[in-house]
């Protein structure tokens, strides 16, 4: 499971982010994202499909994604659990629909995203649909791929529309979370503040790369995002990044990583090509060896020892990209071992934990994913 690192939103430091006024949206030039992928891996017609079938039932409502099929709860306001909904797995979802070319589910669920989340500039990156709220704040990362999933729309059918909506929304983003190029986690709509925090987990370069590829200024501040996670390297002994950087201490966290969370950091580089060799062989031994922990020390020590199909399925993603096709097969086939295979279970089908019932979108949403890879 992804542990949320918003669970922490009550406390970070806010900058002034001043008042929100309407930007100029200017479409990039017309010419191919990248996000699409021509050449895949990915053969995994019986699994997935036991995965789909149980998602599209048992996960998605009128109103979003649970976040786990089992409605557990929590006294921590700012965790997802049970039945919440996040945007980050409608973005994942967008992205799941375009891929099997299921259009009509597209547009109606992008209705139901931006009915549930849409806060005008951003989308809220958590839903409570027990007391009908909204959180606040939005999450950086998850509003940079439902943007990437729009134009991915309009790349696979030729709708203008979702190429429009899609740089509208960048536009309104930028104004708030991407100020002279520095970007930031979240923008609290209410204070109408944004963070101070920059967690390198949330540069979808390849989505920036497309969105600010057009003017020369804007060319730059896509150079210096690149550079300032680089300068986030652990070092060869624990080939990783660092979880985050503050704009206002300048310096770089040293608090335990998150594993998904490095491996989606592992991940937008190696979509630009900037993914380093040590980094793919210490990913590999990892899998090889089945010790893809949940979460390590930044000096490499594993903290949490529990493992998650999701971190699987990242590593997957991450060998695919850069082109090691044996080791995405090697590591899609450990991602399935935890599919449910009980038929009587209720989540048969499901990446999960039978015996508790338990099945989060995170993982299962990434299998999917993956999948198309």
């Amino acid at each position: 499971m992804k542990k949320l690192f918003l669970v922490l939103l009550i406390f970070p430091i806010l900058i002034v982010s001043g008042c929100h006024k309407e930007n100029k949206v200017e479409l990039p030039a017309n010419k191919d994202s990248n996000f699409i992928m021509s050449d895949t891996y990915g053969n995994y017609n019986v699994q997935e499909k036991k995965l789909y079938q149980f998602f599209e039932k048992k996960m998605v409502t009128n109103k979003g994604i649970y976040t786990n099929y089992l409605n557990i709860t929590s006294k921590n306001q700012g965790t997802a659990v049970g039945h919440d909904m996040l945007s980050e797995s409608s973005g994942f979802w967008l992205e799941y629909l375009v891929y099997e070319h299921k259009y009509k589910e597209f547009r109606e669920f992008y209705k139901v995203t931006k009915k549930t989340f849409d806060q005008g500039s951003q989308f809220s990156y958590l839903y409570n649909p027990q007391n009908n709220k909204k959180s606040n704040v939005n999450a950086t990362l998850d509003d940079l791929r439902i943007i990437r999933s729009l134009q991915m729309y309009y790349e696979a059918t030729g709708n203008s529309k979702y190429r429009y909506e899609a740089a509208k929304r960048f536009t309104m983003l930028k104004s708030n979370v991407i100020k002279k190029g520095r970007l930031t986690d979240f923008y609290d709509v209410k204070a109408k503040r944004a963070s101070s925090d920059s967690s390198l987990a949330y540069y979808d370069f390849l989505t920036l790369k497309y969105f600010e590829s057009d003017s020369k200024q804007d060319k730059k501040y896509y150079q210096n995002q690149v550079k300032m996670v680089q300068r986030g390297y652990l070092g060869d002994a624990f080939p990783l990044y660092a979880s985050s950087y503050s704009w206002q201490s300048g310096a770089y966290s040293d608090k335990d990583l998150n594993t998904s969370e490095a491996l989606e950091t592992i991940l937008h580089l190696s979509e630009v090509g900037k993914c380093k060799k040590v980094t793919l062989n210490w990913l590999a031994r990892q899998v090889k060896e089945h010790k893809l922990y949940n979460s390590y020390s930044i000096d490499g020590a594993a903290i949490d020892k529990n493992q998650s199909s999701g971190s699987y399925a990242l590593a997957a993603m991450i060998f695919a990209k850069n082109k090691d096709e044996k080791m995405y097969h090697y590591t899609m086939n450990v991602m399935w071992r935890s599919q449910v295979e009980d038929k009587s279970s209720p989540i048969y089908g499901a990446l999960g934990i039978k015996r508790q019932k338990q099945a989060y979108s995170f993982n299962n949403l990434l299998g999917l994913v993956s999948s198309k890879y």
